[in-house]
């Protein structure tokens, strides 16, 4: 890091404050930028969304990603703050984006969801945390197998999402 282990114990005055700000650090580092969530929004409601699920199951797939949420996973009882700010950094930004998303489509008449930024983390878990879960196990997906996942959980999500 280009400094003393004096230097660095003068900044943070233990290993676990350094542990927890090295990971905050990538967590912040490895979010992924909003211009590249508002990207996904190609205006077609189905595709946007299977957009935004395959975005962010890359994402933990990546090599970087992947070292990053097996850290989070083994560290976190430690470091329960860790799962905040994955959430509030890793994940909000992209809920905050699928709540806009819900509620432009409820207005227009196209779904109705009553609690739009609710139905945007149930999203998340239908179509996202089952294959992050797999790929994180060392259980690695093939390509199209992630791309069925979604589509199947996509059509559970919008079938219980559009009027009745």
């Amino acid at each position: 890091v280009g400094m003393t282990k004096r230097t660095v114990y003068a900044r943070y005055p233990e290993k676990p404050a350094l542990f927890r700000a090295a990971v905050s650090r990538a967590i912040e580092r490895y979010a992924i930028p909003q211009e590249r969530i508002e990207a996904t929004d190609c205006g077609d409601l189905e595709r946007t969304l299977h957009n935004i699920a395959r975005l962010r199951i890359d994402l933990v797939a990546s090599p970087q990603g992947l070292k990053l949420q097996r850290i989070i996973n083994t560290e976190s009882y430690r470091f329960p703050e860790i799962f905040r700010d994955v959430y509030e950094i890793g994940a909000l930004p992209t809920i905050r984006f699928l709540a806009r998303l819900l509620r432009r489509e409820t207005e227009a008449g196209n779904l109705a969801i009553s609690d739009p930024a609710m139905a945007a983390n149930m999203f998340m878990s239908l179509t996202v945390s089952g294959p992050v879960s797999l790929i994180v196990a060392g259980m690695p997906l093939p390509e199209h197998e992630i791309d069925e996942r979604i589509a199947f959980a996509l059509r559970l999500f919008l079938n219980g999402a559009r009027p009745r």
